[in-house]
């Protein structure tokens, strides 16, 4: 037998009962679903928010798992579980999924009720439930799509389907979904609220929840971070006070990207990005020019930053050109 075979026949130890989806607040894509309703189906839960790096680069997997498997018993349910305040309104999920071309089911989870039933701690997070409803794989984090992939072709098998393919997806990823650049990745996540940030170098420290004027220093370490400008640090993010605020960022990655939002969505904020005092040229991001120019127009995940050549400590450096901007986080790939 070959090793492919051996694998997917190796027993998939069973981990509990499906919870069930009953703290869902409302559902996208279809009628609301239920455990025993899905009972005769392998489902693949798949625990995301929209604004997450992370599990942007799993969507392309979990896309073609659904479009494969769709005919031959699988049904993926996307638990969609905001992680900022701005994802818990169903029109911005719905905008995201539609751009994002998440078609299959979507239960919403505004409140964790969903999450909680799950004892779930991850974005992103899968549960693969056979067809008598006791969950037998999970994956938490990216990677383990062969793994997650075979488990969906066992069940289905154990299920009785007929047709079920050998072979594994092999999805393109591009934009968001590219994998990352892990061998050259050295910057972590990073916050840029009071409750959860880290490495902020601005001169004289941080004015928790008032509104200050910061300076950055002339030189940042590695993963240091500042702001210059008319600032408030709140719990989950700085928001910008005044115009032509900035905030430096010294990273060690091919893509740098930002969560961040306008004031209010008629209020486009435009902004520009320079990567070592100049302008990105070929290393823009999807949202950047190469002249750096570009526009918060969303409350969503902007790319800044893809390096198309070699990966360096660089310093990134953000300058908005009018008030209100909400900055969250930083993520990098």
């Amino acid at each position: 037998m070959s090793l492919f075979g051996e694998r997917r026949h190796a027993p998939l130890p069973a981990e509990g009962y499906l919870p069930g989806f009953d703290g869902a607040t409302g559902w996208l894509n279809t009628q609301p679903l239920t455990a025993e309703g899905l009972r005769g189906k392998v489902v693949l839960v798949d625990f995301w928010t929209y604004t997450c790096i992370n599990w942007l680069r799993t969507l392309a997997y979990v896309r073609a798992w659904a479009e494969k498997y769709k005919d031959r018993g699988l049904v993926v349910v996307g638990v969609h579980t905001p992680e900022f305040p701005f994802e818990q309104y169903v029109d911005n999920v719905r905008g995201a999924a539609n751009d994002m071309n998440v078609w299959y089911p979507i239960a919403l989870d505004p409140e964790y009720a969903v999450w909680r039933a799950f004892s779930n701690r991850y974005w992103p997070a899968i549960y693969i439930a056979d067809a008598q409803g006791r969950i037998r794989h999970h994956q938490f984090g990216e990677g383990g799509y062969d793994e997650c992939e075979r488990g969906i072709q066992q069940l289905l098998h154990e299920a009785g389907a007929d047709g079920i393919p050998d072979g594994l997806v092999s999805p393109t990823p591009e934009g968001f979904e590219a994998q990352a650049d892990w061998t050259n990745l050295r910057s972590p996540e990073t916050y840029l609220g009071y409750a959860q940030g880290r490495n902020f170098a601005s001169r004289g420290g941080a004015e928790i929840g008032e509104p200050s004027t910061y300076a950055a220093p002339e030189k940042l370490m590695l993963n240091q971070w500042a702001l210059a400008g008319d600032w408030t640090i709140e719990s989950g993010a700085s928001v910008l006070n005044a115009a032509d605020g900035r905030i430096a960022f010294r990273f060690h990655a091919r893509d740098a990207h930002l969560v961040m939002g306008p004031p209010a969505s008629d209020k486009a904020v435009p902004f520009r990005v320079f990567v070592d005092g100049e302008p990105p040229g070929d290393a823009h991001g999807l949202d950047v020019g190469e002249q750096g120019h570009g526009t918060v127009s969303q409350q969503r995940l902007y790319q800044l930053v893809r390096e198309r050549g070699s990966i360096a400590d660089r310093t990134f450096e953000i300058m908005f050109l009018a008030a209100g901007v909400e900055a969250y986080v930083f993520t990098f790939g």
